[in-house]
């Protein structure tokens, strides 16, 4: 780890921490919240995957609905008008259209090889983000003299590596460039997660075996043809099990470095509350885990 107890930590010139975990408990909170306290560099990796690596197949998307409406299409054909995602740290919506979800077509799914490909596409795209993470923390300090680096993981970090290999390339990168930070829910978190995302199902990137099965077994269970699938129905079947699927990957990849209670982080107002947590944290790594 690059901080071997609380003191190297606090004496740090330079403080570079990762945060992963599921989505909804804090991480982009406390990167904004780091960000706004003027020393630290916010390096978000969704934002990095719809920007630097998905944003031409996302403004293509766009531009093959607008081809439809004979008025958009007259347009675009004589470069009139432009069409392009407008992603911020906030929203990761055009991303999330572009994933889209499976099933039938009279209610936006997509059928479930091209959804593969999009996935398949989003796993690249993350795993560069995430490789980049090293040249953005220097980034940070070489030219705009930030001190500090926190890097925004996706929820899906621990889909894209191999979290019990020790020599997993993309965790070695990103252990040797920031202090890797698990921010842990429990129950009552997952249950309000679940809640939340039944209100509002979303598309999500899964690893592929998983999702395969998924699919297999969703189908099975409910005798649906894939073109009569309910595409919110099924990724609300299945972010349940993802979530219990990611639990033991997420502890496996802490081994690298340090848990936080998604509580702590809530009570987090300031950069120097969240300095003094991770100082905790590294004061009780080795003890009983949380």
């Amino acid at each position: 780890m690059l901080y071997g107890s609380a003191q190297e930590w606090r004496e740090a010139a330079q403080k570079r921490v990762l945060l992963f975990g599921m989505s909804g408990l804090g991480k982009t909170h406390v990167s904004n919240l780091l960000r706004d306290d003027g020393r630290w560099f916010h390096y978000s990796v969704d934002y990095r995957i719809g920007t630097g690596y998905m944003g031409e197949h996302i403004a293509d998307n766009a531009k093959r609905h607008a081809m439809q409406v004979p008025f958009l299409r007259n347009l675009l054909m004589t470069d009139s008008i432009y069409i392009g995602s407008n992603i911020t740290f906030n929203n990761l919506a055009p991303l999330s259209a572009y994933l889209g979800k499976p099933g039938d077509p009279d209610k936006g799914g997509l059928p479930f090889e091209e959804y593969m490909i999009r996935q398949d596409q989003h796993r690249d795209a993350e795993i560069k983000a995430l490789l980049d993470t090293p040249r953005f923390a220097a980034r940070a300090v070489d030219l705009y003299g930030y001190p500090h680096f926190v890097c925004d993981s996706g929820g899906s970090i621990c889909e894209v590596v191999d979290p019990e290999d020790p020599a997993d390339p993309v965790l070695q990168v990103l252990e040797a460039s920031a202090l890797m930070v698990w921010i842990k829910g429990d129950d009552a978190h997952t249950e309000e997660l679940v809640r939340r995302f039944d209100r509002a199902p979303k598309p999500m990137y899964y690893d592929p075996a998983f999702l395969r099965a998924a699919w297999d077994e969703y189908r099975t269970e409910t005798g649906a043809d894939e073109t009569q699938v309910d595409p919110d129905a099924f990724v609300r079947w299945t972010y349940a099990r993802a979530l219990a699927h990611r639990q033991p990957r997420y502890a496996a990849m802490a081994r690298r470095g340090v848990t936080v209670l998604a509580d702590e982080v809530a009570a987090v107002k300031t950069a120097e509350d969240f300095e003094t947590l991770i100082a905790t944290a590294l004061d009780r790594r080795g003890e009983a885990p949380i």
